[in-house]
């Protein structure tokens, strides 16, 4: 028994290490800190529970054996980090070469021992440190943690690159222990994707409302100053007329007018482009305000045959017709905008010339 208890006493002999540079100046530590492998880190009772409502708990919590020296267990996370984190509590500072070292420990111990100026530091020095081999340790760190941040960094990460994620050993173990966070990831990575599919697909839609607005700028265009090939019934075609600002669209409506005015099928012998034509001025016409005196043809005639025929199950059209105006009001701010921010651009080069002529 003597002989077990000196082997013991052997194995569990402590190294007291300082907490930081500068410490003499302090007084005496009047308690150590008791990290793994038996090494004691002597420190002052009244800096750790200043810094740390937990240890200041521990610290004034009454002992059940008697001791000359009180001792503040810190156990689980290697001594080197415990250190660390000690040095942390007396200066409110830490390098990030031990952030990089330790980062992961001084987390822990920041959220055990609540001190949130550490963890926010650990927090956003993971979150740049995160990795696909390392990801799934982070994650459950983050839960375990509450670092809400840093869990959604994980989760994104995990998203972007889940094929080669799902190949570690990581994620291996996480399968077999802990199927409640595979569950939450799934979810996420699921949600994610509807999310972009919704907001692909929104694009996409807003996308065509501008081009309809565009036509219908064209369609107005065309019938009332004329472009290249196609303008109103008074236009003198002989003239030659250069292209506009939106020639590309433009060009595609004069080809549809053009067809429109001699196909032999028409919208009721199913012609396709016909029909186009035909929904673009009945869109038209549900956006003009002045049908008396518009000139796109037939607008005033559909304009009539919609206030005598007005039925329930047009909602959809209805629906386009809010949605081309939206994006026609939003082109025009946008364009009032860019010509406002080209004035004093415009203002300074003539000024600018002026000077240089002079």
């Amino acid at each position: 028994m003597v002989q077990l208890k000196k082997k013991l006493a052997g194995q569990m002999r402590v190294k007291s290490i300082p907490p930081f540079a500068g410490s003499g100046d302090l007084p005496e530590p009047d308690v150590y800190v008791v990290a793994s492998g038996g090494v004691r880190i002597p420190a002052h009772s009244k800096i750790l529970a200043s810094a740390s409502p937990v240890l200041e708990n521990i610290i004034e919590r009454p002992q059940k054996h008697r001791s000359p020296e009180r001792k503040v267990p810190m156990l689980g996370v290697p001594y080197d980090a415990v250190g660390v984190f000690i040095q942390f509590l007396y200066s409110s500072r830490c390098s990030e070469e031990q952030l990089e070292k330790y980062g992961i420990h001084l987390l822990a111990l920041s959220h055990v021992y609540l001190v949130p100026q550490l963890k926010q530091r650990c927090t956003k020095g993971l979150a740049k440190r995160v990795t696909v081999d390392n990801v799934v340790d982070v994650i459950q760190l983050a839960r375990l943690c509450d670092a809400p941040d840093l869990y959604l960094k994980c989760m994104k990460l995990l998203s972007n690159n889940y094929k080669a994620v799902e190949a570690t050993e990581g994620w291996k173990f996480l399968q077999d222990h802990d199927p409640y966070l595979e569950l939450e990831i799934l979810q996420f990575i699921d949600e994610t994707e509807s999310r972009k599919k919704r907001a692909r697909r929104h694009r996409e839609e807003q996308r065509l409302y501008v081009q309809l607005s565009e036509a219908m700028d064209c369609l107005e265009h065309i019938c009332s100053e004329g472009c290249t090939t196609v303008g109103p019934y008074d236009m003198d075609t002989s003239k030659h007329k250069g292209p506009c600002s939106k020639y590309s669209t433009c060009h595609g409506i004069q080809l549809l007018i053009k067809h429109f005015g001699t196909c032999e099928k028409k919208v009721n012998g199913g012609c396709s482009r016909c029909k186009r034509m035909w929904q673009l001025f009945r869109l038209h016409s549900s956006i003009c305000d002045q049908p008396d005196e518009c000139r796109v043809p037939l607008c005033r005639q559909f304009k009539l045959k919609a206030q005598q025929d007005r039925r329930v199950n047009d909602c959809r059209w209805r629906i386009l017709v809010k949605k081309v105006v939206r994006a026609k009001t939003f082109s025009s701010l946008s364009l009032l905008k860019r010509k406002r921010e080209e004035q004093p651009r415009m203002a300074m080069s003539r000024q600018g010339v002026r000077s240089f002529q002079l």
